[in-house]
């Protein structure tokens, strides 16, 4: 993701009359150990007439000796450099053993060739040598010995910088040592000179070096520490740079206390600083003006996540955002938009709770922060609850939620926020007396008498059991019963028992609030709970009280069930705040026999009142109980964590939670109607993410840029289930699963790294083949059902006898009169390889499900995208998929489905062919877009390349003998591995040892050239146009290739094929089969080629790029004659290979001796 930049330094002198100029030295050339990529370099000089020598001075730098035989009025030096800004980490170097700490000394031979760069600096005259200042300042800033040899240099780096302020200072010449360090103040090369004099002093070669200091303004803001630069700015600089044996030349840039990266570009590196002056020179005596100038310019961005789009190309995709709603609405989809968008820790994700684990102290933290600003956001007046969300095998306990509610309407939902407490907060002054005061206000709120409210105790007979288990070697429990006792055959006996222990039974452990809604009275009602025992005794847990109620204890039979409130039914306004609870009646009274068992308990726990809300289905109920709770927590002076059950599912509140998931934090959103406010929701979620310190992406340890690794599936639905779209139209989900098979570029272009048959997301046509045959089937029965040809219609018409009906209106009630149609054709069809309907690209759990009312929503969520790395970025997929609604809304699609096979997993996981349907994708949309209306506006390819960057990220690229080559990631599947026995029980782990590569290439001679990967040729197959992921620009007219490189990358101890050994690192050569030889290429590692073996995260994207770029070399070309005897005789390299993956090499069918 390089920005490319383009310096201009202008230097001009205006002389008085036309005077004699003496030879000048010009030092403006890039040195030679410049490690910022330099692509061009020009050096103009006014007036014309002048001579120029490029030279090399004794240190290696590039001097220009301009001659003048004539005499002139002006001077004007011009350079232009055109640099890549690619990151460059200043720590990524290797440090011989015996420098590893400082002191060390340098060998006799490299010291006597470092001999210049370990003079001393002196302060006054030749050989006087520091001065006093200067050597008191480094006895009281020495850095400790015995330390790292880089933790030295970072020390008196920050101690130089800690010290002199800067300032720019346009005398001539640099200031001595001791003079900066008594003024306290100096210009970058004074700071640089003081520090190569400490250096030296302390034995370390050192040298000064002037340059050009390129600063690119920073994309995001920082949310802590300094923004950088307010933008871009580049200027002439000087550094130090010591030498370290094994590492080489280091800058150090005293100036900003930091070691010198991509930024510092090097012109002259000398002992001295007169030496390194950018121009030196004379003219005979005259009047001059000086003036200067230096400006950068950015020429070239990559596509790049952290800024994917321009203000102009914003301003596109907002007006088509608008347009598309305004389709949508004309055509009255009422269409409604959610998510599941996931977070990780910014910065160290390297603690379990940020890798696999659902739950952890710092992923607490972060929710509960974050949920704070969504909160102050969105429900400023609504309600926070606590509960519990998902229990997954395995896990002890279901996970926290976070979930925030509020009215739709606009009323306040809760008045007073600060009567919601935190449960994670710092404990509060309470204690079980004022769970009691809660609890008994709550009922009189109710209409229920204090005495049903009844105390609730843990059970002496569990903790009893427990230290009977005990093993041997302890006194034996003072209340152990004796079995020889032949009374305890008496029920009374142990009756009286067990009583006599009920009576110790100490504090209660909360209290409970026998509540429901009563049918009849249709208010509140209540009912004695009485059990066996003389007290309420909970189950054996850690888990809140109202999780562990004894209802099996309390009466006998099954309880009533309340029937579930359809979500088709209608619904009325909610009542005002105010008349919730005002008028307040008795609560009818049942016999528990016939009364629901359930409850609301108030409990002490951690220093916080808990209030457990029982199941209540109809809202305006379960409103009316909430305000009783927040009049309670008032009266009362008590704050109170809800916990519990949340409130009923209702279009007439929105509702947001906060969750853990492996990895990540998940944030399920309110569903939106309209483009705008999908807009503010993403980029306001994403904004609060990153001030809670929360990022959408994470690195590997090689450096490898991903998402989070959780997902951000897409929910589409309508504002209520009778609203849904999927279910007024059931050809809009045929359309969608059926262009969706057609382009697998949205399958994979937007997924994570984890895809194919045994993924969280499978395609329909992924595992099983015969899918494909069952689905054209349903396709077929669904048509059939609802009789989409005008003549079956207007025969039914006929036949019904109702010539009143309009056909349009009988087409609609055709469609929508069998609302469970699509889920019974679909269910059994849209799921994994296991039969998991949950785990599909198209999931229609909640569609209209058999099972429960809850599923029975409308809705279908697209599991196959992944967490894009920025706000807009994930607004242009919603974009994507919101046209594409109102595309099939208006114009279903309906073909027949694509046998793609093989082809699948060995095209369109290569970059070239993924790009290229994606690109399909936009025309066809685009030309549905050109028919809605004059001047429609369109969906633009460029959008896309951010996401394509980051889903297929560019290795490196280099030029051999005429042939452009570029290397870029592919995907490749995980597979499934067999169950096998680990520490946590029987797993099944995944086999991510193997990669995928893409090559491309242009500029091939057919006959002549092979593309060759470890000495094996490269299936290289024409790419019809250019573009993204060919290797060359759109327009070039140059013809692309792009071959596939399947290869192992590691060995883990469990894997497909553990014979197969790691084939890194792949050597990429273009073989010219007239020479029989190899005219070069590149290498491409898998580790780091210095052998540094990393054992952490990247700390940032910069490090993480660094990373990345280590493991490409433009170098290391195959030698010696190549043997092709072997190859296939004719159409070698180009074409598809006669095998399954016909464009894919997969090294693991070629042992090294088939080379």
């Amino acid at each position: 993701m390089t920005i490319r930049v383009a310096l201009e330094h202008r230097t001009t002198y205006t002389f008085d009359r036309p005077v004699k100029v003496f030879p000048h030295t010009v030092r403006l050339r890039p040195a030679p150990h410049t490690r910022t990529p330099i692509q061009a370099y020009s050096l103009k000089v006014s007036p014309r007439g002048h001579f120029l020598n490029w030279q090399q001075d004794a240190f290696g730098n590039y001097l220009a000796r301009l001659v003048f035989p004539e005499r002139v009025s002006e001077l004007d030096i011009t350079v232009g450099v055109v640099a890549d800004m690619t990151v460059i980490n200043p720590f990524d170097f290797f440090v011989e053993d015996y420098a590893q700490t400082y002191p060390f000394s340098y060998p006799d031979g490299l010291r006597a060739e470092l001999d210049p760069y370990l003079v001393p600096v002196d302060e006054g005259d030749a050989g006087s040598g520091p001065g006093p200042v200067v050597r008191q300042w480094l006895a009281d800033n020495r850095p400790a010995d015995g330390q790292g040899i880089v933790d030295f240099l970072v020390a008196l780096n920050q101690a130089v910088n800690r010290d002199i302020g800067y300032t720019v200072r346009f005398e001539v010449g640099v200031q001595a040592p001791d003079e900066t360090l008594t003024k306290r103040l100096g210009s970058c090369r004074d700071s640089a000179w003081l520090l190569v004099s400490t250096l030296r002093q302390l034995g370390l070669a050192a040298r000064f070096v002037s340059g050009y200091l390129v600063q690119l303004t920073s994309d995001v803001e920082a949310i802590d520490g300094p923004d950088g630069p307010a933008q871009d700015f580049t200027d002439l600089h000087a550094w130090a740079e010591v030498y370290v044996p094994g590492a080489g030349w280091v800058g150090l840039d005293a100036t900003s206390g930091l070691l010198c990266g991509e930024g510092h570009i090097p012109l002259s590196a000398t002992p001295h600083p007169s030496s390194a002056a950018p121009i030196t020179g004379a003219t005979e005596v005259c009047d001059v003006e000086f003036s200067y100038s230096n400006t950068v310019t950015r020429v070239h961005e990559d596509a790049r996540v952290t800024k994917p789009y321009s203000p102009e190309h914003w301003e596109q995709v907002d007006a088509l955002g608008s347009y598309v709603d305004g389709l949508l609405e004309r055509e009255d989809v009422r269409l409604t938009m959610g998510g599941e968008p996931t977070f990780v820790a910014a910065g160290d994700t390297s603690a379990d709770e940020w890798e696999s684990s659902a739950d952890g102290p710092q992923k607490r933290e972060r929710a509960r922060e974050l949920a704070r600003r969504l909160r102050e956001r969105w429900a400023p007046n609504g309600l926070v609850h606590h509960g519990q969300g998902k229990w997954y095998p395995g896990e002890p306990l279901p996970r926290w939620q976070i979930q925030l509610s509020w009215r739709a309407d606009g009323q306040p939902l809760w008045r007073d926020q600060s009567l919601l407490d935190d449960p994670w907060g710092d404990p509060r002054d309470v204690d079980a007396a004022s769970s009691e005061q809660v609890a008994k206000c709550i009922a009189s709120r109710l209409g229920i008498d204090d005495d049903f409210v009844q105390p609730a105790y843990e059970d002496v007979l569990n903790d009893i059991w427990s230290e009977a288990r005990r093993p041997a070697g302890e006194a034996r429990p003072a209340d152990d019963l004796d079995p020889t006792d032949r009374d305890l055959d008496r029920p009374d006996v142990r009756a009286r028992k067990i009583d006599e222990l009920d009576a110790r039974a100490g504090e209660p452990r909360g209290w409970v609030l026998p509540i429901f809604r009563d049918s009849e009275s249709e208010g509140w009602g209540t009912a004695r709970w009485r059990t066996r025992r003389r007290y309420l005794f909970l189950t054996a847990g850690t888990s809140p009280m109202g999780l562990r109620l004894p209802l099996d204890s309390v009466a006998w039979g099954e309880a009533p069930q309340e029937p579930e409130l359809s979500t088709f039914a209608e619904r009325g306004e909610l009542p005002a705040p105010d008349e919730l609870g005002t008028a307040v009646r008795p609560a009818a009274v049942r016999d528990i026999a016939d009364a629901p068992r359930t409850a609301l308990t108030v409990e002490e726990r951690d220093g916080h009142v808990f209030v457990f809300l029982p199941p209540v289905e109809q809202l305006d109920a379960a409103l009316e109980l909430v305000a009783a709770v927040e009049g309670a927590a008032a009266e009362a002076g008590v704050p109170v964590v809800l916990e519990g059950y949340p409130l009923p599912g209702d279009p007439r509140v929105r509702s947001l939670s906060v969750t853990p998931d492996p990895g990540v934090i998940e944030v399920n959103v309110q569903p939106t109607a309209t483009w705008a406010d999908l807009r503010e929701l993403t980029t306001t979620l994403f904004e609060d993410a990153r001030q809670t310190r929360l990022a959408t992406e994470k690195f590997d340890v090689d450096g490898t840029h991903t998402g989070t690794g959780g997902g951000n599936h897409i929910t589409l639905g309508g504002p209520t289930p009778a609203d849904s779209p999927l279910l007024r139209r059931p050809d809009l989900l045929r359309s969608m699963l059926t262009y969706w098979q057609h382009h697998p570029a949205l399958s994979y272009v937007f997924s994570g790294r984890f895809i194919g048959p045994t993924s969280q997301s499978p395609r329909v046509d992924e595992g099983r083949h015969e899918t494909l045959y069952e689905l054209e089937t349903a396709f077929a029965e669904l048509d059939r059902v609802t009789g989409s040809s005008e003549a079956e219609l207007r025969s039914q018409i006929e036949q019904d006898k109702r010539f009143d009906e309009p056909f349009e209106e009988r087409r609609a009630r055709q469609r929508t009169s069998q609302l469970w149609l699509t889920d019974r054709l679909l269910r059994h069809l849209l799921t994994d390889i296991t039969g998991n309907t949950h785990r599909a690209e198209f999931c229609i759990d909640k569609l209209y499900s058999p099972d429960t009312e809850r599923g029975r929503l409308g809705l279908l969520e697209l599991r196959g995208f992944e967490m894009p790395p920025h706000a807009q970025m994930s607004l242009v997929q919603a974009l994507l998929v919101r046209s594409l609604v109102a595309r099939f809304w208006d114009e279903p699609y309906a073909a027949p489905l694509v046998r793609w096979g093989s082809r699948l997993h060995d095209r369109f996981l290569l970059p070239a062919f993924a790009a290229a349907d994606l690109r399909d994708v936009v025309a066809d949309t685009n030309r549905w877009l050109a028919t809605t209306g004059p001047n429609a506006p369109q969906l633009d390819e460029a959008w896309f390349e951010p996401f394509l960057e980051f889903r297929f990220p560019r290795l490196g690229e280099t030029d051999v003998a005429g042939v452009h080559l570029e290397l870029r990631q592919a995907v490749e599947p995980w597979h499934v591995l067999g169950e096998e026995i680990s520490q946590s029980g029987t797993s099944r782990y995944v086999d991510s040892s193997v990669e995928k590569v893409q090559v491309a290439a242009s500029g091939l001679v057919e006959g002549r050239h092979v593309v060759t990967c470890n000495g094996v040729p490269v299936p290289m197959v024409p790419v019809g146009g250019t573009g993204w992921g060919t290797g060359i620009s759109t327009g070039s007219g140059a013809a692309a290739f792009v071959g596939g490189v399947r290869f192992r990358a590691w060995a883990p101890p469990s894997a497909l094929h553990p014979t197969i050994g790691v084939h890194s690192p792949l050597t990429f050569d273009v073989v010219d089969l007239w020479s029989r030889r190899s005219l070069g290429g590149f290498t491409y590692h898998v580790v780091h080629p210095g052998g540094r073996s990393y054992d952490d995260y990247p700390v940032n994207a910069a490090a993480a790029e660094t990373r990345r770029g280590s493991r490409f070399e433009a170098i290391g070309h195959s030698l010696g004659e190549v043997d092709s005897s072997h190859w296939p005789v004719s159409g070698v390299g180009f074409g598809s290979a006669a095998t399954e993956y016909p464009t894919t090499l997969d090294l693991r069918r070629h042992l090294p001796g088939d080379r």
